[in-house]
């Protein structure tokens, strides 16, 4: 049998198998990175103490135009450590691309106009616990100071009850966990210097639709950016007529506290010539629980296609959605609304979204 070329990188399935010794998303993770090579830039935000008294790093990896001029897109995962199919999917994304930098000299052309920004396992040690939340018993999605206008469901929403129960927030008035600060920093520092980003965060477990939601969790009004939420699910609706989701507020659904991309999006509208928006792709993975009822006896088939034909093809469905974002912040000047159209699409928003 014929070697394979050096840069030809194992299929990212071989290398993703939940294991309680070894992280096997962090190592496919260190795959990628070392046949990327230069062409990556790669850093350890932070270092995640887990039992056995060792620790676990985050990575954040970057490829693209570094110049604050040039907008950005950032991939995230693996939030919620018992989510691991965001993890994949992010990585099956970061590999597709390290794979097409070896032979696809468009795809380096258009890198000069964007920066893309990766952080495929932001709760390393919830994912090798296999928990929800991190290895403090924090629910990272409900851990910004941010506090809901409005009645949360109970738990659900976030609460500061006890860390022994689910949507647990943290102590009131307590810093940040150090894996949403890790997040935090590199929002602020590769996003929200730039005039145009956007951020797509992945999650699974609602419902048996795939749903794009962006901010606000917290409240039911419309964020400022309405138009320009609006103005792109118009053009991939359009560009893409065959496609899975539902693409809504959160708001729409259920209200909740402490969501880091409510208080990051408001952190950005501190400058109102900057435009961010941050969408949450959430997988429908009771679809998967549909298609094989078994998965209800394992607290991982809850969240994750566990039948591997199943897994590939959640793997696969979603790079058209993690390409096109790329492809629109290169181009947000050609469809991004401004004056009258801006106006327009606020207005037809409003009437999609919050009649």
């Amino acid at each position: 049998m014929l070697a394979a070329p050096p840069w030809v990188l194992p299929d990212i399935s071989d290398c993703l198998h939940v294991s309680t010794q070894a992280l096997s998303e962090q190592e496919a993770l260190e795959k990628i990175i070392e046949q990327g090579g230069a062409q990556l830039d790669v850093r350890v935000l932070q270092q995640v103490p887990v039992p056995g008294g060792r620790s676990l790093p985050i990575h954040a990896i970057a490829l693209g135009n570094p110049d604050p001029e040039v907008p950005a897109v950032g991939f995230f995962g693996g939030v919620h450590g018992l989510e691991r199919i965001g993890s994949e999917v992010v990585l099956a994304y970061l590999q597709h691309l390290v794979r097409r930098l070896q032979w696809d000299r468009p795809f380096r052309q258009q890198l000069e106009s964007v920066r893309l920004v990766f952080v495929p396992i932001v709760n390393p040690g919830g994912m090798l616990l296999g928990t929800r939340a991190n290895p403090n018993g924090v629910d990272l999605m409900r851990n910004a100071p941010v506090e809901a206008s409005d009645a949360v469901p109970f738990l659900v929403g976030g609460q500061r009850l006890s860390r022994g129960l689910p949507w647990y927030r943290g102590r009131s008035g307590a810093p940040m966990e150090a894996e949403s600060q890790a997040l935090c920093d590199l929002v602020h520092a590769e996003l929200l210097t730039r005039k145009f980003s956007m951020a797509l965060d992945c999650h699974s477990g609602f419902g048996v639709r795939d749903r794009i939601w962006f901010p606000y969790a917290h409240t039911r009004q419309p964020i400022e950016h309405l138009a320009e939420m609006r103005a792109l699910k118009e053009i991939f609706f359009q560009t893409y007529s065959h496609h899975p989701y539902v693409f809504e507020p959160q708001s729409l659904q259920y209200l909740a506290h402490g969501d880091l991309w409510d208080h990051l999006y408001r952190q950005a509208g501190a400058d109102p010539a900057r435009v961010f928006l941050p969408l949450t792709l959430e997988m429908g993975s009771w679809l998967w629980i549909k298609k094989n009822p078994r998965q209800l006896f394992s607290i991982q088939g809850i969240f994750n296609p566990l039948i591997e034909h199943r897994q590939q093809r959640v793997l696969r469905r979603h790079l058209s959605l993690m390409d096109f974002l790329a492809r629109a912040a290169a181009s947000h000047a050609l469809w991004q609304p401004a004056a009258q159209a801006r106006a327009s699409q606020r207005a037809q928003a409003l009437e999609e979204w919050y009649a």
